[in-house]
């Protein structure tokens, strides 16, 4: 890919690299408020309500004449988000790698992810169009902002501060969205002494989030630079349409080189497999919350705030864990719990919360950990050199998985009319993901891709 390689610095290299580092961070910060406050939280539930408002006697809404579940419209909308993501991403990926210029690209990607987020204000009524066009929009903007952001790590970071810097930007993440809940909580439950309506309270909580994303968003723009590109020939990078289908060749050409590492490609199909599980489940048990068991918004709230919480827990366990056992025991462990918690889930009584905050403990314990070591793992599997074009197609692979998990969901409602049919229909994610994994001889794949093998892994 065309990052290039870092030239060496003067002496103050450390201290420039650690400013940089720091404004990466905060993009966590910045657009992490986006997944958890209104994907996860306020979102599902509420474009549903605004959907079964649009339907019809039997239940159904009609976008472009097709008949669709209103409690599947969500999932849909979710799904066909990706689908534009994994459009965009390779067209976007190439003018950032060819031309150096990812600032511009991240600008324009955060931007109208957090203008769209902040219309959903507008999302009353019936309008339940406008909300899924919105929702389409913005969910795919922060799907090719976060391939940029994610993009930087390789060349702000040397390898050996990889996994640090990456853990921080994490933490950030899950400090900013249990913020944010924090503040959509008081103004949820007190929405009646702030004079305003519940569905008010909610469209402010999904407006304030895309304020939130855009503000923020300010300092990774001041801080992160540019750095010019040259292809390997030291030409300047093309421009227009042939940036375009480069885009596409170049993931073509990256996908088959992974082909001379198999090892490398089975763990990438397992890791997105059972991710899609772990996405699906992130962006769909609001939904199952709110529908199936009957659970109150600042039910659904607190639930969120205690996985955000946890999940900075799990991670750090899960990361000692792996210490002593190895990254894929640690891993394969993880979706065992993944597939025990789904099950739970299934039997969970309605109109209980208690058991939906435990259930939602057992998400947060494993929720990090599980992605957190998923990267950490994938690292050691890369060829040297080739670092910023694996992690760019593992990026794009990742999110072009990540329309089946809800897919599935909203087909198995639609089939079924049944939210614990269509909860317990993600299980086969992990059970999947777990077989194949297991069957990865890791030691091995870090061994041929040409990296040295921890002692433990």
């Amino acid at each position: 890919m065309g990052t290039g390689t870092v030239r060496t610095e003067p002496a103050d290299e450390a201290a420039g690299r650690r400013r940089e580092q720091r404004g990466w961070y905060f993009y966590d910060w910045a657009c992490s408020v986006y997944s958890t406050s209104v994907l996860t939280v306020f979102l599902g539930p509420y474009l549903t309500s605004v959907a079964e408002e649009a339907a019809d006697a039997d239940g159904f809404v009609h976008p472009l004449g097709i008949p669709v579940r209103a409690g599947s419209f969500f999932a849909y909308s979710v799904s066909l988000s990706v689908i534009v993501a994994v459009l965009v991403m390779p067209l976007v990926g190439a003018a950032a790698d060819r031309t150096g210029r990812k600032k511009p690209l991240l600008a324009a990607a955060a931007y109208t992810g957090a203008t769209a987020t902040t219309a959903m204000f507008f999302l009353d009524g019936d309008r339940y169009l406008l909300g899924g066009v919105l929702l389409i929009v913005a969910n795919a903007a922060q799907s090719v902002a976060m391939m940029l952001y994610n993009s930087y790590l390789p060349q702000i970071a040397p390898p050996e501060e990889r996994d640090a810097v990456s853990s921080r930007g994490w933490a950030f993440g899950y400090a900013s969205g249990s913020l944010m809940l924090i503040v959509n909580l008081v103004l949820y439950l007190a929405h009646d002494s702030f004079g305003v309506s519940e569905s008010t309270a909610v469209r402010i909580c999904l407006a304030s989030a895309g304020l939130w994303w855009g503000g923020f968003a300010l300092i990774p723009l001041r801080r992160l630079r540019d750095r010019r590109a040259r292809s390997e020939a030291g030409e300047e990078a093309p421009a227009g349409k042939k940036q375009a289908a480069m885009g596409f060749r170049q993931l073509a050409a990256t996908i088959r080189d992974m082909r001379r590492h198999p090892l490398t490609l089975a763990f990438l199909l397992a890791y997105l497999i059972y991710n899609d599980g772990i996405q699906t489940v992130i962006s769909q048990a609001s939904i199952y919350g709110s529908e199936e068991l009957g659970l109150g918004q600042s039910t659904l709230i607190g639930a969120v705030l205690l996985v955000q919480v946890l999940a900075v827990v799990g991670a750090l366990t899960m990361g000692r864990l792996a210490r002593t056992y190895g990254a894929k025991r640690t891993i394969l462990g993880s979706l065992i719990a993944w597939t025990v918690t789904l099950a739970a889930g299934y039997f969970l009584p309605a109109g209980a919360p208690v058991w939906f905050f435990v259930l939602a403990a057992g998400i947060g314990l494993v929720l990090g950990g599980s992605q957190a070591l998923s990267r950490s793992l994938f690292s050691h599997l890369v060829p040297p050199g080739k670092e910023a074009e694996y992690f760019s197609a593992y990026e794009m692979s990742d999110r072009g998985m990540s329309w089946l998990g809800p897919l599935l969901f909203g087909l198995t409602y639609q089939l079924t009319g049944s939210y614990r049919d269509a909860i317990i229909s993600l299980v086969a994610f992990f059970v999947l993901g777990f077989a194949l994994l297991a069957r990865v001889p890791v030691r091995r794949a870090i061994s041929e891709a040409g990296n040295p093998v921890p002692n433990t892994i």
